[in-house]
């Protein structure tokens, strides 16, 4: 039975369980009901910054690809295009800094070579707490510490970036990671599934029970006091296995074998599916006993749910499985078909040979409730009269020594030294 206690561990209002009643026309089992709370998670649908994320200029002549798909695109000439992605991940690095930070970078990286670029520079934008705050240290640590070794080890030089410290941080802090790719012009690849009977395919690392619910703990209301408990909820990553899926996919991206193609980011499993279903107004069977797992006895929501890293979903053109397996294989890694694109618009799982979530692609990828929170304009600055300095007049060289001595202007040497700016000889 799904209760209302349930309902609200599963980061949904009562408002948005009624909704999703009157969407399907009967209450969702517990699956569907993970999926809808992952797919309607502010990290998936940013159902509180639509409203604002759509006063941001998208169009331009260069425009290739801007908002919609895995990273954006834009014609930089000579037959090129830059495909490029920014993404936060504040509360997994808040939570776990190394794994958090790192995983943040594996995810960008994956959103740039999914749409056919080659990786080829990282940057980051660090906010952190007052340096005074106890948790300040070891948070600073383990995020350079995994931006570095995801990275340095996948072999993207980290060519620049900026981190700033404030006590407004000091509950939460903010780990923007952004990843830059290049690709032929001809060669972008999306995904958007089509093809009636086309097959769907799960490559890389196998499922595991890490991540679950993370796009949810990513998008709740955060305090920072009850981290310790939410640390399941972060996935792990391998930056050495993904190295080996940037160059099979790439390499399979040779071969004219690929309709659509995504990252298994966020939601894994279920926001790959019905994304890719969603913008080739198409349907999807999955068959999850075929899914790879790593662990035995995994159930529906589990597979569905996990957020483990290095793994993409892709529709191929029928009859080119064969030639994509051997790629895959050869760069050891996963491969298997997972399941078919229909022409329902709907979304069907099967496990053990029975129907375990049947829901409709649209309302879920497409329509989430979008909201207008209430703000406040923040309040106009006092002016300070100029007869009344605002900070005590000192010599010059005190003046130096204390700016410089400030934790937004000291050296960045210890941080950057972390990571590898000159891997690949082309920074």
């Amino acid at each position: 039975m799904i209760t209302p206690d349930i309902v609200k561990s599963h980061g949904l209002s009562p408002d948005e369980y009624q909704r999703i009643i009157e969407l399907i026309g009967r209450e969702p089992n517990l699956v569907e009901l993970g999926i809808f709370s992952v797919m309607w998670s502010e990290h998936c649908s940013y159902k509180s910054s639509k409203n604002h994320l759509r006063k941001l200029p998208t169009e331009a002549p260069w425009v290739v690809c801007g908002p919609g798909e895995n990273a954006g695109v834009v014609d930089i000439g000579g037959g090129l295009v830059a495909i490029f992605k920014m993404e936060s991940h504040n509360h997994p690095s808040y939570i776990e800094p190394f794994q958090g930070a790192a995983t943040g970078v594996g995810g960008i990286m994956r959103d740039v070579f999914t749409m056919g670029a080659r990786p080829i520079a990282n940057l980051n934008a660090l906010r952190f707490g007052s340096p005074q705050h106890p948790k300040t240290r070891r948070l600073i640590d383990g995020v350079v510490r995994g931006i570095g070794g995801y990275g340095n080890c996948v072999g993207v030089p980290t060519v620049g970036g900026e981190t700033t410290f404030h006590r407004a941080y000091d509950g939460n802090i903010l780990v923007n990671a952004m990843c830059v790719g290049v690709a032929s012009a001809d060669r972008v690849f999306y995904a958007a599934a089509a093809g009636i009977g086309n097959p769907v395919v799960y490559v890389g690392a196998k499922t595991g029970r890490d991540g679950i619910h993370g796009a949810t703990m990513a998008s709740a209301e955060f305090s920072g006091e009850d981290s310790d408990e939410k640390r399941p909820t972060v996935q792990v990553g391998d930056p050495f296995r993904e190295k080996l899926l940037i160059e099979a996919c790439l390499e399979l991206m040779e071969k004219d074998a690929i309709v659509a193609i995504q990252d298994m980011g966020a939601a894994g499993l279920t926001s790959s599916s019905f994304e890719m279903a969603s913008k080739g107004d198409a349907g999807i069977e999955l068959d999850l006993d075929r899914v790879p797992m790593r662990e035995p006895g995994m159930t529906p929501y589990e597979i569905m749910l996990s957020e483990s890293q290095e793994r993409m979903l892709m529709v191929l053109k029928e009859g080119h499985e064969a030639v994509a397996e051997t790629i895959f294989r050869k760069w050891e890694l996963d491969f298997a078909v997972i399941g078919k694109v229909t022409d329902t618009g709907r979304m069907v799982l099967q496990r053990h040979g029975e129907v375990v979530a049947d829901l409709p692609v649209a309302p879920i990828a497409g329509s989430s409730p979008v909201y207008d929170r209430p703000y406040e304009e923040p309040a106009a600055p006092i002016p300070v009269a100029l007869s009344e300095p605002a900070v005590p007049v000192m010599p010059h060289d005190q003046a130096i020594l204390r700016l410089i001595g400030c934790p937004d202007l000291a050296s960045r040497r210890w941080i950057w030294e972390q990571y590898d700016h000159t891997v690949g000889a082309d920074t």
